[in-house]
């Protein structure tokens, strides 16, 4: 009788010490990749800062995106050598949401459609330059703007044009390449470790409004609390230039300030996220573009 019970006693302690390995296997993944993310960040954060300077000097519609030392909110890791990085725009004061619905007849070319275009689903929606209070007039300009609206794809064609003039006169062209097989306008950018491809979106950032399409947390959820609810919310959302004719709703700030409070009551949220998102990177979608990438595990 004593050997199965010895035998039931040595699976469990062996069941155990493989449990706490495991987990400190996965605690020194997450911390290899924070340090390796870190150096790559340090490097790409650099070229950004240089890039974006030059361009807000050619066109002052667009900000430099501003170097720091700790965390950069306008640089977002979607895996290790894929990044999102929010180029925000100027002069644009005091968003407001639009009333009344038009229709739209205009393509980018500047024809007349037979019948409207499609209005936005799910979190796209419009944007016109009088839903400011103050615009500056280059927003006004048919470069960007068609019957008064502000037009992602126009934006997006200045900001190409304005990517690729900055490359040459930063000296930056044995260090940065454009991928023109995209429509969006992506850089591709050699570290010390790697090529990473960069996403470069122009971006209205909205503070303090939070939009009515974004009905945010679902009824019935006890986590956040309200209070919570109420200071994420606080920090607005962002509108990216990624599409057509809609801009896309973000809210890549107030996400970021939820997650570092993810397990303030006491859950493992964070350390299911980190090991998810390990899993993905080694065996789901490895690769530079995954299908799934860190940001759709976070939200």
């Amino acid at each position: 009788m004593i050997y199965p019970l010895c035998d039931h006693l040595s699976s469990s302690t062996w069941t155990l010490w493989k449990m706490q390995n495991l987990d400190s296997l996965q605690m020194f993944k997450v911390d290899l990749r924070r340090q390796q993310i870190s150096q790559i960040v340090e490097e790409v954060q650099r070229v950004v800062h240089h890039l974006t300077t030059e361009i807000s000097l050619q066109d002052l519609r667009f900000q430099a995106v501003p170097y720091s030392d700790t965390y950069n909110g306008n640089i977002k890791v979607l895996a290790p050598c894929q990044f999102l990085v929010t180029v925000p725009v100027k002069g644009l004061v005091g968003y407001r949401e639009a009333r009344e619905q038009r229709w739209r007849y205009y393509t980018l070319r500047g024809t007349r459609l037979p019948c409207p275009l499609q209005d936005p689903e799910g979190l796209r929606q419009w944007l016109e330059a009088e839903q400011f209070m103050k615009s500056q007039w280059q927003w006004h300009e048919a470069d960007v703007n068609i019957e008064g609206d502000i037009v992602p794809a126009k934006v997006l064609q200045v900001f190409r044009k304005l990517v690729e003039n900055a490359i040459g006169t930063c000296h930056l062209s044995g260090k940065v390449s454009m991928l023109t097989q995209l429509s969006a306008v992506w850089v591709a950018v050699e570290t010390s470790t790697c090529q990473v491809e960069l996403e470069l979106v122009p971006t209205v950032e909205i503070p303090t409004v939070w939009p009515e399409k974004a009905r945010w947390p679902p009824c019935l959820k006890r986590w956040p609390s309200r209070q919570r609810v109420e200071c994420i919310k606080s920090f607005g959302f962002a509108l990216l230039a990624c599409s057509n004719y809609h801009w896309q709703q973000s809210f890549l700030q107030a996400e970021q300030v939820l997650l570092d409070q993810l397990d303030e009551d006491g859950g493992c949220r964070r350390k299911c996220f980190q090991a998810l998102r390990q899993m993905k990177e080694d065996v789901w979608c490895p690769g530079k573009r995954p299908v799934i990438t860190s940001h759709h595990l976070q939200v």
